[in-house]
């Protein structure tokens, strides 16, 4: 039986670094933001070589940045990489949109987070969706707008980051829609700046 080969020096080396920053945040050298950009460094996916023509497409179709739809499918699911593709607070799909905001709030039974209490039928009917306002798009045009389902969830978030501001340049402004976090913000910038640079070099 072939053992696996594991590359001790890597792993040494990056136990080391971390080490050095968990010692340097011990005695106030360091701050947690610094600290969490080093082990972002070492441990970051990749974005997936795959994604990246749905990213292009999608964004074309709604006149925004694909490099910003891939920062957020980043920072929501890690790459569609979540399991279960469903947040405690009810958020659901790759892009994890909240029902209401997927098929509309003027939807009767959309308050509070916007959960909702519509039948699954309706979620991804886009007549439906049409008819309450969502954001929820048919992306691969199967007839259904299904937030599990990729292509559908790409063009939704471009739609929605779109209609927030990201298609006039507004892109701070559309992610805080999106999520009203100012952390929230500031990640999906980082991923966003950091894929500019790496696929966009002039």
């Amino acid at each position: 039986m072939t053992r696996p080969v594991v590359a001790f020096g890597s792993i040494s080396a990056v136990l080391f670094v971390i080490t050095v920053f968990a010692l340097l945040l011990f005695f106030g050298v360091a701050n947690e933001s610094s600290v969490k950009k080093i082990t972002q460094q070492f441990f970051e996916p990749e974005v997936p070589e795959d994604y990246i023509p749905l990213y292009q497409e999608a964004a074309e179709a709604y006149d925004i940045p694909w490099t910003l739809l891939a920062a957020h499918h980043r920072i929501e699911t890690k790459f569609s990489t979540m399991n279960p593709l469903l947040s405690p607070a009810g958020a659901e799909g790759h892009l994890q949109f909240m029902p209401c905001t997927f098929v509309g709030w003027s939807h009767p039974t959309c308050t509070g987070l916007g959960q909702g209490d519509m039948e699954e039928s309706e979620k991804t009917d886009p007549a439906v969706i049409q008819k309450y306002g969502g954001y929820g798009v048919d992306g691969n045009k199967d007839g259904v707008a299904d937030p599990y389902n990729l292509e559908d969830a790409l063009y939704s978030a471009a739609n929605y980051l779109s209609e927030s501001g990201a298609s006039q340049g507004e892109l701070e402004q559309a992610i805080s829609t999106y999520n009203h976090s100012e952390e929230y913000v500031k990640d999906v910038l980082f991923y966003y700046n950091k894929y500019e640079e790496q696929f966009n070099k002039k």
